[in-house]
Parts: C-alpha cells; sequence; structure tokens
C-alpha cells in the first residue's frame, strides 16, 4: 500500500501548511476522503473548521462547491430548480451547490430540518432527485459539513438519520502556544490557504479510494466490529446505539488507516483508533443518562475495555 500512502502523504503535508499542529486531526480527515466517506467538523468558533475542509479542497484537484448554511435556505438553493426558458418553451435545470465533488456545508446546524433533509440522498446514494428527475453526482463526492457545538440559538440540530451519515466527526481543539505563535507569524501578510495548490487528481483519488477495497480484513477483525457496534445498541446509558452504517464505517475506515501506515491488512489497533470518530456522533443518550451528563465519549472507552479480541492470525490476502 505504499502507493495509496504516499498518496496520503503529499495531501498530508499540503494541508499542514495551512492546519498547524493538528495532524491526528488531518489523518482522520483524509481516512474519511479514501473511504468514501462524509465528514462533520465540529468544535468552537476561530479553531480552523472551515479551513480544515477549504485545505483539503485546494489540495484535490476537483470541483468545489461552498454552502453558508442559513434558516432562510431553501432546499431548492441546494439541489438546484427548473426555470421554464420562454425561448424554448421548455423547462432547463439549473444545478445548485450540491452538483460538486467536494462541498463545503458550513455551519450545517442552522438550516432548517427541510433543507438539512435535502442532503440525505445526496450523502448515501450519490444522487439527488429534483421535480420527479433523479440526477447522479460525479465521482468522487464527499461532504464536509461544520457545525459549532456551543452555540443553539438560531440551529436545529442534526437528526439521526443525518448524522449516521456522516463516517467520522472530528475537532480540532485549540492549539498550543507554540503552534498559536506559529499561526500569527504564517499570517502575517496574507493566509496561507491563498497560496495552497493542488497536489493531487481526481483520478489519484479514485484510484486510491479504489485500493483501499482491496486491503485484507480478516475474520477476527470483522467479528470484533461487529460485536463492539452489537454491544453499543444493548447499552443500559444508551437510547441508539451503533447502526449497521456504523460497522460498514468502522470496516472501511479501518482499511483506509492501514493503508495510511502502509499495511496491507487491518489490525484491531485500527479499529480502536477509529472507534471514538466512527460512534460517539451517532451514540444517543437515554434521559437517565444525560440527566447524569455521560458522555458518549466515555461509553466507546468502556466498550473498547469491555469487548475483548479474538485471537488472529490478522495478516492474510484479499
Amino acid at each position: 500500500m505504499d502507493d495509496v500512502k504516499t498518496f496520503a502523504t503529499r495531501l498530508l503535508d499540503n494541508m499542514r501548511q495551512v492546519i498547524v499542529g493538528k495532524r491526528e486531526t488531518i489523518e482522520l480527515t483524509l481516512i474519511c476522503l479514501l473511504s468514501q466517506g462524509h465528514l462533520l467538523i465540529e468544535d468552537v468558533p476561530g479553531v480552523g473548521k472551515t479551513m480544515l475542509a477549504r485545505s483539503l479542497a485546494r489540495s484535490l484537484d476537483c470541483d468545489f462547491g461552498r454552502i453558508q448554511f442559513t434558516p432562510d435556505i431553501l432546499p431548492s438553493d441546494l439541489t438546484g430548480v427548473s426555470i421554464y426558458n420562454q425561448a424554448t418553451r421548455e423547462f432547463e435545470f439549473k444545478r445548485g451547490p450540491l452538483m460538486t465533488q467536494i462541498l463545503l456545508a458550513d455551519e450545517i446546524n442552522r438550516a432548517t430540518p427541510k433543507t438539512q433533509a435535502a442532503l440525505l440522498e445526496a450523502m448515501e446514494e450519490r444522487q439527488t432527485t429534483v421535480d420527479g428527475t433523479t440526477y447522479a453526482l460525479p465521482h468522487p463526492f464527499m461532504v464536509l459539513a461544520t457545525q459549532n457545538p456551543i452555540e443553539y440559538e438560531g440551529t436545529f440540530p442534526l437528526p439521526e438519520a443525518q448524522l449516521d451519515r456522516f463516517t467520522l466527526r472530528v475537532s480540532l481543539g485549540y492549539p498550543q502556544p507554540a503552534e498559536e505563535i506559529v499561526i500569527l507569524d504564517q499570517q502575517q501578510f496574507q493566509h496561507p490557504i491563498e497560496t495552497l495548490t493542488p497536489v493531487a487528481t481526481a483520478a489519484e483519488l479514485q484510484e486510491a479510494q479504489e485500493a483501499i477495497k482491496t486491503i485484507y480484513v480478516s475474520p477476527a477483525v470483522k467479528d470484533y466490529i461487529v460485536r463492539l457496534v452489537g454491544q453499543s445498541r444493548s447499552h443500559e446509558a444508551l437510547y441508539l446505539g451503533g447502526s449497521p452504517r456504523s460497522s460498514l464505517n468502522l470496516y472501511r475506515t479501518g482499511q483506509a488507516r492501514a493503508a495510511l501506515k502502509g499495511r496491507d491488512y487491518v489490525l484491531p489497533d485500527d479499529i480502536k483508533a477509529l472507534a471514538a470518530p466512527v460512534l460517539v456522533h451517532r451514540l444517543i443518550l437515554n434521559p437517565s443518562a444525560r440527566m447524569r451528563n455521560l458522555d458518549p465519549r466515555s461509553i466507546v472507552q468502556e466498550l473498547l475495555d469491555k469487548v475483548k479480541v479474538s485471537e488472529g492470525p490478522f495478516q492474510g490476502s484479499a
């Protein structure tokens, strides 16, 4: 998997020109990209959520679209609309910003549930239906959505169906003091995003995404994934546990992480490292757990401690 690792390293190094000191978060972003998933970037204002999405988009020679979500935005503002042409006496479809390869959905939780729902078909089926006509979305297609978890006025929480369609949830956090000084120096004259250039093509990305599928996943690792997600469905503190899509996302992102590490097989450590980013945003606490201020992240850690890995071998041929 040296080719995939080399491809990911190019993207990583390029994005780090903009995002300082967040290597693990950038790696998770690339894992999501390689596994053909969608990414939810959730954190407080001003830590670089939008810059993370923009730096990924700029690093790829792909079509890029950005939607600034607001309460008054309509589904047709995303998908497009049919307009009557008086000259031809026919309706012509004007494509919306959703019809792109890399889509930045900025502050997604500011849109109404009706508008948020316009993304459901696109994120799962890679197509959208307007006025009874279904349009295929370009390949590759990835949604990177940002949201602020502490601001609730004028926002609409993402429903479970929407959250479940995001492969990973990441956060950036505040930089270390030394890293913040680097940020100040970098932006003395202009933002580094302005000079960032593409280092990969859409064709290379598609080749890497197909190569990920050949990574070997042993029966023991598959069993571990299923038991780990299964335990979340019967946890006493959870109203809703992980879906079968959670298991599939752990499987696919595990393959991507193995490739990033230069391996052609998945280890249980890959699944353990990805359990929180894949599962936390999908777990819905029951009322008593919310009253006790339980954190879904602590529940994931409890599941990791409880569910044991079956004996290998983990290497093999696909």
